[in-house]
């Protein structure tokens, strides 16, 4: 199993724009890799759409989009003009195929028993197929997220998250509950109060030793 701060597992694969080298493709970038149990599944569709929208912001954070579903390419093409026509977005981003279930048993989305191939196998099949991954410009896993197929994805979420990485990755600070940019933030627990001190010469509120908090670092 997959956990946060393991190494993303590199793989190569064909996509939509082509064959990628995974590791090489996010560059010195950070990713989103989401997941889907099958093509032409209705509640895929609307997140891929929505994705597609929201494509110009993870850019402003160099942040890279990419999908998977388990079917061939050749599917995935079928369904991106579906999904332009019903969602009004045109998806610009790659999607992965995996028709030998490859990339699913890597990333433990499917057991190592599953098969080989995704033909016959019916959404229910691969439900557990419906994962997103935020990685880092380190290729570590800094975010897992994985939803029942009966519920659609929350990706401002997901961009919410990539500004609370990048800020706490810059600073030593964390960020509370339902943090949005610009919101105060906790300085890190590993801060001493002398250097806090250096950081923060005006101060910060605690309601508690271990609870400082400051106005967000620019």
């Amino acid at each position: 199993m997959l956990r946060i701060n393991d190494d993303a597992p590199n793989f190569t694969a064909e996509t939509t724009q082509g064959p990628i080298n995974f590791h090489d493709w996010i560059g010195d970038g950070w990713a989103i890799l989401f997941s889907h149990p099958k093509d032409f599944t209705p509640v895929c569709t609307t997140e891929l759409g929505y994705m597609a929208g929201l494509q110009p912001e993870f850019a402003k954070r160099n942040c890279k989009i990419i999908g998977l579903s388990v079917d061939p390419v050749s599917s995935h093409r079928k369904w991106i003009a579906d999904i332009e026509a019903t969602q009004r977005h045109a998806v610009d981003y790659p999607l992965i195929g995996d028709s030998e279930l490859e990339i699913a048993k890597l990333y433990g989305m499917l057991p190592a028993d599953a098969g080989e191939t995704s033909e016959g196998r019916t959404p229910a099949d691969n439900a557990t197929v419906r994962t997103v991954f935020v990685i880092g410009p380190d290729k570590k896993i800094k975010l897992l997220l994985s939803y029942p197929m009966s519920t659609g994805r929350n990706f401002d979420e997901v961009l919410r998250v990539i500004d609370s990485l990048q800020l706490t990755a810059k600073h030593k600070v964390s960020t509370p509950v339902n943090w949005r940019p610009g919101d105060p933030v906790i300085i890190s627990g590993a801060v001493s109060d002398d250097e806090a001190r250096q950081r923060y010469p005006e101060g910060w509120d605690a309601p508690r030793p271990y609870l400082r908090i400051v106005s967000q670092p620019n």
